[in-house]
């Protein structure tokens, strides 16, 4: 950036808490991986997502054009603790959506609680953004690591598997995503038997899935995502795994990872979605036009990208105003009514409550169309699929 006396003024005031002149347009900024595990279930389709809710919501609130800002924060918390600090304090954006990494999600939603700022997380996944770090303006919207857990765990055992061990990626995601398994398995009467971590992005998982196989368990658990997660199950394919008697089981799971991996490899995987894509005729409308727009199929991440700016502006228009507290007040009190979901709800610690679907990949000769891979086994209603409000939530606690 070209250093100006007004950047050096501007920096100061922010320094100074002031922040920058009011802006005469309502910025959303798109904080996104657009080349990391996570470019292709989040990435440039996040951004077509915030495009698509911006046009189909008008393009203008309180006779302000809504004007969209995104970045690439290369799933670092650092970089994206200081894209956010800018863009808070010189580019004047009012809510950031998307946020993939749990560790950047966290850092970030804590520096908007800093600075009175909308956050609203669509693909970091783990539940301590609405416990311990839980924020009066922070929202969790598509998916968290409890409601991709409980629900297949349940389902596991009632079909008489017991012991599982888990492949876990080493950060906040995956901590949080094996310890929800881990505790699902132990309410439901199953044995974790044990787990081994690589790191994010790994590109080799054969020691990981090596350690699995001669565990002897029931079922092995990929706690990651992404291209770690594809990674995993080329592994698995390779040394035999399902073949040899083992189950495989992907809690957290998108539309294009089974894209990537193919049905041949992929065909019979059970997940858990945030979005059914043939719910009704203007979802279906929805999914081709985001196909015609980004070439590829929406994941859930991209519809909570496009629900959660929907509900931001829609409670920035009854509001009449964008300060944060007020917008954040009405998020939670008004019911979330879009492509995504009906008759959501908004918690006091900012989880957005819809229903989830338990999902299988089609066979490849169930499959019609290149984005026909799923097929929906279950609904699971929004007060089951996701845990209750944490005693850890002190913001809850107080209202």
């Amino acid at each position: 950036m070209k250093i100006t006396w007004l950047n050096i003024i501007l920096f100061g005031l922010a320094g100074l808490g002031l922040g920058a002149p009011a802006s005469a347009a309502v910025k959303i900024g798109v904080m996104t991986d657009m080349a990391g595990g996570s470019a292709d279930l989040a990435g440039k389709g996040s951004v077509v997502a915030a495009e698509m809710a911006i046009e189909d919501f008008g393009g203008s609130v309180l006779g302000k054009p809504i004007e969209l800002v995104s970045v690439d924060h290369q799933a670092k918390p650092d970089i994206a603790l200081s894209l956010a600090r800018k863009w808070f304090d010189i580019d004047n954006v009012s809510m950031i959506v998307d946020l993939p990494t749990s560790s950047a999600a966290l850092a970030v939603q804590e520096l908007a609680k800093e600075k009175n700022k909308i956050t609203i997380v669509a693909t970091g996944a783990t539940t301590e953004l609405t416990k311990k770090a839980c924020s009066p303006t922070g929202f969790h919207w598509a998916y968290d690591t409890y409601s991709n857990s409980y629900p297949l765990a349940r389902d596991l055992i009632a079909r008489g598997e017991k012991d599982f061990y888990y492949v876990t990626v080493d950060y906040a995601f995956g901590k949080s995503l094996e310890e929800n398994f881990r505790n699902a398995v132990d309410e439901y009467g199953g044995k974790s038997v044990g787990s081994t971590k690589h790191p994010l992005n790994a590109g080799d998982m054969s020691s990981q899935i090596l350690f699995a196989q001669s565990s002897g368990a029931d079922v092995i658990v990929l706690a990651n995502a992404g291209a770690d997660l594809i990674n995993g199950m080329k592994a698995a394919s390779e040394f035999g795994i399902i073949k040899g008697g083992q189950a495989v089981v992907i809690p957290v799971a998108f539309l294009t990872d089974i894209k990537s991996m193919g049905l041949e490899l992929a065909q019979g995987l059970q997940y858990v979605d945030a979005f059914r894509l043939d719910r009704n005729a203007e979802t279906k409308e929805f999914v081709q036009r985001f196909i015609d727009r980004a070439g590829k199929g929406p994941t859930m991440t991209h519809i909570g990208v496009y629900s959660g700016i929907m509900h931001y502006l829609k409670s920035v228009k009854e509001v009449g105003d964008d300060n944060a507290d007020k917008v954040a007040d009405k998020m939670r009190e008004i019911p979330v009514n879009d492509i995504m979901t009906e008759n959501g709800k908004v918690r006091k610690d900012g989880r957005m409550v819809h229903d989830m679907y338990v999902v299988q990949v089609k066979t490849p000769n169930e499959s019609s169309g290149p984005w026909d891979l799923v097929k929906y086994l279950s609904t699971i209603p929004g007060d089951i699929a996701f845990a209750p409000i944490s005693d850890e939530c002190e913001f809850a606690k107080e209202n």
